[in-house]
């Protein structure tokens, strides 16, 4: 195998695993939203940590890390909710964790800021050739 294919492997395989890992992290957060601690429960922790329009925002959030899991697993839309991710996660942390330092034992940012630079990563990569973008007519998957 020459170099440029042997590169060519190793970016595929490197999209994939971080693409497939990230989207399974943000669903499952999107599921725990839903289901452990139900809507109701969600709105009402995030109007104790005093995310604005709590009522509103949290469905969205569960919503778009459920959903937007799902895709970043798939590699439908990457790009899109790659980028949206990355917000979400930003809001997170600027809004909620930073005030509490660095490690999420005491409710800081490592994991938010961590979750926010791989979904950032996915958008500037795009999806890779193992993904349904690569079969969309139009769409580019680098």
């Amino acid at each position: 195998m020459d170099t440029a294919a042997k590169n060519a492997s190793l970016l595929t395989a490197a999209q994939t695993i971080l693409r497939v890992v990230i989207g399974f992290l943000f669903a499952a957060h999107g599921w725990q939203k839903y289901f452990q601690f139900t809507l109701d429960g969600t709105v009402a922790a995030f109007g104790q940590m005093g995310v604005p329009a709590a009522s509103l925002v949290a469905p969205v959030v569960a919503t778009l890390e459920i959903v937007g899991g799902i895709a970043l697993i798939l590699g439908v839309l990457t790009r899109i909710f790659a980028v949206l991710l990355t917000a979400n996660m930003l809001g997170a942390l600027f809004l909620v964790h930073a005030s509490a330092g660095v490690f999420v034992e005491v409710g800081g940012f490592e994991l938010v800021l961590a979750l926010a630079a791989g979904a950032a990563v996915v958008a500037l990569l795009g999806a890779g050739r193992l993904s349904v973008d690569r079969f969309i007519p139009g769409r580019i998957a680098a």
